[in-house]
């Protein structure tokens, strides 16, 4: 059986412990800061196994060296960016598969927020770790990459089974609701999720993950067909990679 385990930490930012009952391994994704990690390990009594980083970004690989010399791990990145992961052991590329137990995590390619950003897929749980790629209504800024690769890495995001659960690296839902309900004001699914949400971090809940199919019908990133969206940017004949750059550009500004 696999367990899940969120760690806030920082601001926004969220950690991510991967346990698998039956082998004892354990998985953490982008550890900011290595303090929670342990002290959560320990709370568990789990030992860390490996660590996964998406990018190199320092809020997603802060820790990596000191849980690296406390645990013994080994740590997992991007093949195209192994050099910017800290103190990286294993490399990886589309995908590729890894395991934890018996259980198979798919290496997605996904760059856009940086060159060399990888999401990792657990099927058996079915969650998608995607660091800054998508975001619950909104997804990453363009740092390194460009639109249409982050477009297309969204893309193939929408190809997981409905039913996945995204877990992003950030919490920023309210923001990200402003922007979706100024490009489509008449989504109900939108304006249902936005009360939703706003109750949760009212009771200082978290609102990821969240799941695909609400994605699908609420993030204006991955819904660059809609008719109210480009009637609201005023392009009712462009692509959707016109869209979302549009989008973009927009959010960025906003």
């Amino acid at each position: 059986m696999i367990q899940i385990q969120q760690i806030p930490v920082l601001q926004d930012n969220y950690i991510y412990l991967i346990h698998d009952t039956d082998s004892d391994e354990t998985a953490v994704v982008d550890p900011a800061i290595a303090e929670p990690v342990l002290s959560t390990l320990k709370e568990n009594n789990w030992q860390l196994t490996y660590i996964l980083n998406t990018h190199h970004h320092a809020d997603h690989v802060g820790g990596n060296r000191e849980l690296k010399a406390a645990t013994q791990c080994k740590i997992i990145g991007a093949k195209s960016d192994s050099k910017r992961i800290p103190a990286i052991d294993i490399v990886v590329q589309q995908q590729e598969i890894i395991t934890l137990g018996k259980h198979s995590l798919e290496i997605i390619e996904c760059s856009g927020h940086t060159l060399g950003h990888i999401a990792f897929y657990l099927a058996a749980a079915n969650a998608l770790f995607c660091g800054d790629t998508l975001f619950s209504m909104g997804c990453g800024r363009l740092f390194e990459g460009s639109a249409e690769q982050m477009w297309q890495s969204l893309e193939q995001f929408k190809k997981l089974p409905l039913a996945t659960q995204i877990y992003c690296a950030h919490e920023y839902s309210l923001a990200n609701a402003k922007f979706s309900l100024s490009v489509e004001p008449n989504n109900a699914h939108l304006i249902k999720t936005i009360e939703h949400i706003r109750q949760l971090r009212e009771n200082k809940r978290p609102t990821v993950p969240t799941s695909l199919q609400q994605e699908l019908a609420t993030n204006p990133f991955l819904r660059t067909n809609s008719s109210e969206i480009k009637s609201m940017l005023n392009l009712p004949t462009a692509t959707e990679l016109e869209v979302f750059t549009e989008l973009r550009n927009r959010k960025d500004t906003f």
